[in-house]
């Protein structure tokens, strides 16, 4: 076993680049070309940090064995012995293939962010305090653009990246919890300070959802510490003793209400959702990405590792309802998707329905689902971050988030329509792209259990249809608009930013079982937990027995299984 401390590492990087970028100068005070030096030595020093996270990832994954022990790169220090607090870290495939989707979305993120921390230019902001053309939402206004550093913008993006792996690594819940509650500050300032329209509103609205989960949380986790103090015992908050803690189903039911809640708000899972919307819109395109393909993981991941495993017994108790809910989120999310006028509150609505099949194939409790919902999570991550970032790069050009403000864009920028085609595609789960796999495996393993689910949670897939096409139709196709015209296509920097999106959906959507590999095993181990099979099918030879017996006597009295040879 490698005793190298991959996870501290990874972690690190981020966290130091932070540092780094914050004590070098900003751009206050400077000449309009110092300032413009010192915010692109601050870029660059993001994107290098970004990358070189990336790259100890990649060693990590490929240092890991799936078949090995269930949480490996294990490190345990004491950090306040009173409490039985330790920093406590280690990682099983799910949580490896969240990290390894962090790091690829960190340095993509930052080169598709490269202008939005940007001060508005003279021109622009001469003309702030003009009347927005198309009503509420229509244009950005220079007054509605961001006002503070680029570096701090890329400090609070670096230390999210951090928080976040932290989170994923984490196995003392305190830990867990601290990170789980810390990971909002940056966000909050993403949204608060650097988003555009309404931000200060979404950022407050996203901040209070989330610490009303995480006060329930924070009940939970104390209670299971005096749980763990029973019985003269030193109390713990390690994850590998509270997974052996006796519970009395009563007890239990009112510590998973406390954590599913958090992390229900988390995902969003309906009806905890309506945040969502005003934060993902009112953010910048590449913090829209960080939050919903990145942060919202943390609320479905949670769900496997401390719902499931340290409440079993609850779990299957509350399974009915966790099933009604995201059912119900996968169509509400479909349906109200269909109506929304506005590119990123589109993109917003989709992902509360996606939550919402990977919820399904969470609490269906057998190998399909989980394995379908967690590659669900990776997956998400990629087709939504394309959406949101080619969003962005028409939103930079037209300066309008209005759908109807666009049209005939294929015909000025084919580049762009094309990579936006296989986004979008991507994202109603075609056969071939990544998403279909994932969505297949959850809808499999949903209809094994539970067939009603599964029949109405695929009729999101003919919703997810009209949505997607339907904005592509009114964006892409048609006659090209005035404003439309000069649009130039992707540059560099944007290809770069959103090819590596495009190849890896084509790639998983081909060739999955490189993760399907590392995932497998940490489900297996958590439906062992949570004490799930899967349900056995009826052996053909059962139905020819039945057949039989009816030929012979037009009734059947006695039916007997025969055994599977």
């Amino acid at each position: 076993m490698s005793t190298f401390p991959w996870l501290t590492v990874t972690m690190a990087i981020p966290a130091v680049g932070a540092l780094l970028l914050a004590v070098i100068p900003g751009a206050g005070g400077a000449s309009e070309a110092g300032a413009h030096a010192r915010n692109l030595l601050a870029k660059r020093v993001a994107l290098v940090v970004s990358l070189l996270t990336l790259a100890v990832t990649i060693a990590m994954i490929a240092s890991f064995k799936p078949d090995g022990a269930a949480f490996q790169f294990t490190q345990t220090y004491q950090w306040i012995p009173q409490f039985g607090i330790h920093y406590a870290v280690g990682v099983d495939g799910i949580g490896l293939v969240l990290i390894g989707m962090t790091a690829v979305l960190m340095p993509v993120v930052v080169l598709a962010s490269w202008n939005d921390a940007d001060p508005p230019p003279a021109a622009d902001s001469a003309a702030a305090g003009a009347p927005a053309a198309g009503g509420p939402g229509a244009a950005v206004p220079a007054a509605a653009r961001p006002r503070h550093s680029v570096k701090t913008y890329f400090v609070w993006m670096l230390l999210l990246e951090a928080m976040v792996i932290g989170i994923f690594a984490a196995t003392d819940v305190f830990l867990f919890y601290v990170l789980f509650e810390a990971m909002l500050i940056p966000m909050y300032f993403m949204i608060g300070s650097f988003g555009v329209g309404q931000r200060q509103y979404a950022a407050v609205k996203f901040l209070l959802y989330s610490l009303l989960g995480g006060l329930l949380m924070l009940a939970a986790v104390i209670a299971l510490y005096v749980y763990s103090t029973r019985g003269g015992q030193p109390g713990t908050f390690l994850f590998s003793q509270l997974t052996h803690l006796a519970l009395s189903p009563g007890s239990q039911r009112w510590l998973f209400l406390g954590f599913f809640v958090a992390f229900a708000i988390k995902a969003p899972l309906w009806p905890f959702h309506t945040w969502l919307p005003d934060a993902a819109t009112s953010a910048q395109p590449g913090a829209a990405v960080l939050l919903v393909g990145v942060l919202d993981k943390v609320g479905t991941f949670g769900m496997i590792r401390y719902c499931l495993e340290l409440f079993p017994s609850a779990a299957r108790y509350f399974t009915p309802l966790v099933l009604v809910m995201a059912v119900v989120g996968i169509l509400y999310g479909a349906i109200v998707a269909i109506g929304q006028r506005d590119m990123k509150r589109l993109i917003a609505y989709t992902s509360i329905s996606h939550f919402g099949l990977i919820a399904l194939g969470i609490f269906v409790l057998t190998s399909q689902g989980q394995s379908g919902a967690t590659l669900y999570m990776v997956n998400h991550g990629f087709a939504t971050g394309a959406l949101f970032l080619i969003a962005g790069f028409l939103i930079v050009r037209r300066r309008s988030h209005l759908i109807s403000d666009y049209g005939g864009v294929q015909k000025v920028t084919p580049v762009l329509a094309g990579l936006f085609l296989i986004a979008g595609l991507a994202g109603l789960a075609l056969p071939g792209l990544s998403t279909f796999v994932s969505e297949f495996l959850v809808l499999v393993g949903t209809f094994t259990r539970y067939k009603a689910a599964a029949v109405a949670a695929t009729i999101a897939a003919i919703l997810s249809a009209i949505y997607i096409l339907w904005m592509y139709q009114r964006t892409m196709t048609g006659p090209v608009r005035d404003e439309v015209a000069h649009f130039g296509d992707l540059k560099a920097r944007e290809l770069w930013a959103v090819g590596p999106l495009i190849a890896l959906i084509i790639f998983f959507g081909v060739y999955p079982q490189p993760l399907l590999n590392i995932i497998n095993p940490a489900v297996s181990r958590t439906l062992v937990q949570v004490h799930a099979t899967d349900p056995v099918p009826p052996h053909p030879s059962s139905a020819l027995a039945v057949h039989a017996s009816k030929k012979a006597g037009g009734k059947v009295t006695e039916v007997k299984k025969v055994a599977a040879p």
